[in-house]
């Protein structure tokens, strides 16, 4: 009765924030394009199977994922064994994200489109390899309780660096790696990790100290994979030449159908988490988990709620977006197409489970200084603009390099400005933000831009669009910390 009660809680409030998709595909379908989609039964019923997958999800995560991963952060901490925290990092961090769904498809449509110079494994094996060292990283910092700030400033410093000498070839497919890295299962899990080491530890605040690993994990992966696109691009060229992809008109549906996956990708996803946190608990703690049945039932629930999600996506969402991206550039006035990147990217991320994971967590443990909602406003605003500024990119046929280079030294430079306690938080909303909604929508718009657009690269101009979407949060949050700290200021002058 419990369980029901709070599912049908979560179901309602994930229908909510559904709303502001279904106003926005209305209101193109019927005011711009002017036409009724054929398959609105379909896009209807989808939409509902979205609700249901996100509740049974949000509810898995109670049961399962966050207990566990603070149960095992304090088990850890207890027991004082650096070594073991770091391995434990490592194995979370790789595990997690080198059977991620959306790097796999980011990863086989870069291959393809480069024509083979990027190989799918050996940049999924970069990536994960990069973010399990990262949450290493992020564990040592938390244990000994360095300032993330100084961590992100030096850390963006060398990614604009390598920006700089990187092909452009491979810039943006780097960022989108950075960005696909955290999904709805790993961000739930690395943020239960350090928030629950953050407060098992005596001097260290959950808020300051417990985010940040996400941030961590984003970041890296881009210098890494630019580090290889330095190296690969730097032989010979294969025979063919790269230009326009020339592959069929359906490219931005054959993205989606490859991201969009059935039950057994689900479990996939799932397992190495569950391995690892078999591994730890029995044979390194050895410990048996607190209430297994509960456990068990929490991961089915995720697993199911994650299937329920995606299958949703492809028979409701997916679709229509793909076919009036594919419309809208067509109309040729791109003035809608700049509309439909910033509606779309604002409705998606108002939707993203992650994020409201993160700030239902950010919440708990601002204890008043945060507003969950506010901030998921405020980043949906930052992903709208960031994902409108990717897109002006690829219609100008403007360089990456320069819009990267210039988004993280704004970033660089409102971190120093920015009060310590917004910082991490701010960081890893920027990655929560490019999830399962977020990823195969903005992937096959900037796709699909590229491919209809003359003189557009697919390879240098499809990718990138999830980078924009990444940056921009943070920009906004950071901002909103600023003023609200200075206005606080102000009101306190006043009053004395």
């Amino acid at each position: 009765m419990i369980y029901l009660k709070a599912f049908s809680h979560a179901f309602l409030h994930a229908l909510k924030n559904l709303l502001p998709i279904i106003v926005v595909v209305v209101f193109f379908q019927l005011v711009i394009l002017q036409q009724v989609p054929d398959n609105t039964l379909s896009m209807a019923l989808g939409l509902l199977i979205v609700a249901v997958g996100v509740a049974l999800f949000l509810q898995g995560l109670e049961l399962s994922i966050f207990p566990v991963g603070k149960s095992l952060s304090n088990q850890f901490a207890k027991r004082g064994s650096v070594p073991i925290l770091l391995s434990f990092g490592f194995a979370i961090g790789f595990s997690a994200v080198v059977a991620e769904p959306a790097l796999i498809a980011v990863a086989q449509q870069a291959e393809e489109i480069s024509q083979g110079r990027v190989d799918a494994l050996t940049l999924r094996l970069l990536v994960a390899i990069s973010v399990g060292f990262v949450i290493a990283l992020g564990v040592f910092r938390t244990i000994f309780g360095f300032p993330l700030h100084w961590f992100m400033i030096i850390g963006y410093m060398l990614v604009v660096l390598v920006t700089f000498f990187a092909p452009e070839e491979i810039v943006g497919l780097a960022y989108d790696s950075g960005g696909v890295t955290t999904n709805i299962v790993t961000v739930p899990l690395i943020a239960a990790l350090g928030i629950g080491l953050a407060a098992s530890i005596r001097g260290r605040n959950p808020l300051t100290d417990g985010f940040g690993l996400v941030a961590l994990a984003v970041m890296v992966p881009m210098i890494t994979v630019q580090l290889y696109g330095i190296i690969v691009f730097s032989g010979p060229a294969p025979d063919a030449e790269l230009t326009l992809y020339s592959g069929d008109s359906d490219v931005g549906r054959h993205v989606l159908i490859g991201m969009l996956l059935d039950l057994a990708t689900m479990l996939r996803d799932v397992i190495p988490i569950i391995l690892t946190i078999l591994f730890f608990q029995y044979l390194i703690l050895k410990r048996p988990l607190s209430n297994p049945p509960k456990i068990i039932f929490g991961f089915i629930l995720v697993i199911l709620g994650l299937y329920a999600f995606v299958v949703g996506l492809k028979m409701g969402l997916f679709p229509i977006g793909s076919s009036m991206a594919e419309q809208l550039i067509s109309l040729e006035r791109y003035g809608f197409i700049y509309l439909f990147a910033f509606m779309i990217g604002f409705a998606t991320t108002m939707a993203e489970p992650a994020l409201i994971a993160v700030g239902q967590q950010a919440e708990q443990a601002a204890s008043g200084k945060i507003n969950g909602t506010a901030i998921r406003v405020l980043v949906a605003i930052g992903v709208a603009v960031g994902i409108t500024i990717g897109v002006h990119r690829i219609i100008s046929g403007g360089s990456m390099h320069y819009y990267i280079i210039s988004g993280y030294t704004l970033v660089i430079i409102l971190t120093a400005l920015a009060p310590r306690y917004i910082v991490a938080l701010a960081y890893d909303l920027g990655g929560v933000t490019t999830s399962e909604v977020t990823v195969p929508l903005v992937t096959a718009l900037g796709i699909g831009l590229a491919t209809h657009i003359e003189g557009r690269n697919v390879l240098i101009d499809g990718f990138g669009l999830i980078a924009f979407a990444s940056i921009f949060p943070i920009v906004t949050v950071m901002i909103y910390a600023i003023v609200m700290q200075w206005y606080t200021a102000s009101l306190s002058k006043v009053k004395s």
